[in-house]
């Protein structure tokens, strides 16, 4: 399982670098065609936002599975051990009840109900650029089960540690 985390890793990590540029380079032409051409582009501006989504949702993903996203854990460092395990099992739970229904299930419907609409900027329809919900929410959904099993299997603390995550 180790290996198939770090392989998505690197593929998310690359997969955002590759989102970030296009996002910069879509930018940059948006603001050269507007202020040196004087011609505002409209597609940059629709494939911008969808850019910036995409982005979001699978830097979420990358920063989920590294364990590195904000946890405030002041009084849950506090706990006896066997406590701080429990709520860790307990917010995981949680996270991936989340992602289920909000994120897989919610995306799913939400690309369904828009797959046909047509966007006015870009020559796509909006039903496939709103598979970013889905997608993110069953890498969170895999992050969420690869940490659960590390706990059972005391290879992962309750805690998150207070050292800066590792850079790929």
């Amino acid at each position: 399982m180790n290996l198939v985390k770090n392989a998505l890793d690197r593929v998310l990590t690359w997969a955002c670098v590759a989102l970030f540029a296009l996002l910069v380079v879509d930018v940059a032409w948006q603001v050269f065609a507007r202020q040196v051409l004087d011609q505002p582009s409209g597609w940059s501006e629709e494939l911008a936002k969808y850019l910036f989504i995409w982005l979001g949702l699978f830097g979420a993903a990358l920063v989920f599975g590294e364990r590195g996203h904000i946890a405030v854990d002041v009084l849950a460092k506090k706990l006896p051990v066997m406590v701080q395990r429990t709520l860790a099992v307990v917010v995981q739970l949680a996270v991936l009840t989340f992602t289920g229904l909000a994120l897989v299930w919610g995306g799913l419907r939400v690309v369904d109900l828009a797959w046909e609409q047509n966007l006015t900027g870009l020559p796509v329809n909006v039903g496939p650029l709103y598979l970013a919900l889905p997608i993110s929410g069953v890498l969170i959904a895999f992050y969420t089960v690869y940490h659960l099993l590390k706990l059972f299997t005391g290879e992962e603390t309750a805690a998150v540690d207070d050292a800066e995550p590792d850079v790929i």
